[in-house]
């Protein structure tokens, strides 16, 4: 029981790392909030369904076309909805309301294209489950936290190391210091929100084989994931995963122990306490000044 509630709990804390490194990488590369994470996600679980189940490509494939997608898709937003608003030197909250906008019309486009019910979505490797002693997981759990953890390190080394992830970083610091340097700092955002759409388009291709598919996958998770990325540290890759693990594991703890009913209370109630006690996170990464 206590191994197979380890399991679940990684595992949906894991996709929350993943929604909440996109919600991080937007902010620490251009100081800017977003909400649209986990409508992204649902959109990529939809692509991925229609490329791998319906059009039967292979999988590795299917995640590839369901990222660049995805990335293009967030690279446009970014350049047709939030860039125009920044150009009129719009107050914050605009570009926050803007990307709920842009939640709910990607939310009733996949309605629209996709209709209601819930799909299935075939699973990756074949097999359902894998046994390991008397506990039994399926083969995507394990492919969920992996990648999560890996797409981590990996951006903690893109953002940290690279010239076009300082320039990010220094971007979001000073856009106009960092244009006297020669840093296309519009270049620079609209990659920052492409990147994080194929972050969600990562998680929804991994969730959709065990939730399957369907127009309010990411409602909640989207919302829980950004919980994750300020319990870890807001702005912080190490903090979004390690946040995401935490509140996936206790929420799932919590749910099994106490009562279902009390699922999102539990997390929300985690998410009220870290504010009140330590709004700079688990990582205490400080708040970007404009």
């Amino acid at each position: 029981m206590f191994f197979t509630l380890l399991i679940s709990g990684l595992v949906i804390g894991s996709i929350y790392g993943l929604i909440a490194l996109g919600y991080s990488m937007i902010y620490k590369s251009s100081g800017l909030l977003s909400f649209m994470q986990g409508d992204i996600m649902t959109l990529g679980a939809f692509l991925g369904i229609t490329f791998y189940s319906y059009a039967g490509l292979p999988f590795p494939v299917a995640l590839l076309l369901v990222v660049l997608i995805s990335i293009a898709l967030g690279f446009a937003i970014e350049k047709g909805v939030i860039r125009p608003l920044l150009n009129k030197n719009t107050m914050a909250i605009y570009i926050v309301l803007a990307t709920i906008a842009v939640s709910y019309i990607v939310q009733n486009g996949s309605m629209l294209v996709w209709g209601t019910i819930t799909l299935n979505f075939p699973s990756i490797f074949g097999i359902s489950t894998i046994k390991v002693g008397n506990i039994s997981f399926q083969p995507e759990a394990l492919m969920c936290i992996v990648v999560g953890f890996f797409c981590m390190f990996l951006l903690q080394i893109f953002m940290n190391k690279t010239r076009i992830g300082t320039s990010m970083r220094a971007a979001s610091m000073d856009a106009m210091a960092a244009e006297s340097c020669g840093i296309d700092v519009s270049l620079s955002t609209g990659l920052s929100w492409g990147l994080s759409a194929g972050l969600a388009a990562i998680a929804g291709m991994l969730i959709g084989p065990i939730y399957g598919v369907y127009t309010t996958l990411g409602a909640t998770i989207g919302r829980k994931g950004f919980s994750s990325a300020v319990i870890g540290g807001y702005g912080n890759m190490y903090g979004a995963i390690v946040g995401g693990i935490l509140l996936g594991l206790v929420e799932t703890f919590g749910t099994s122990y106490v009562s279902s009913t009390y699922r999102n209370l539990i997390a929300y109630v985690l998410l009220l306490i870290f504010l009140l006690l330590k709004p700079t996170g688990i990582f205490n990464e400080k708040a970007i000044r404009s």
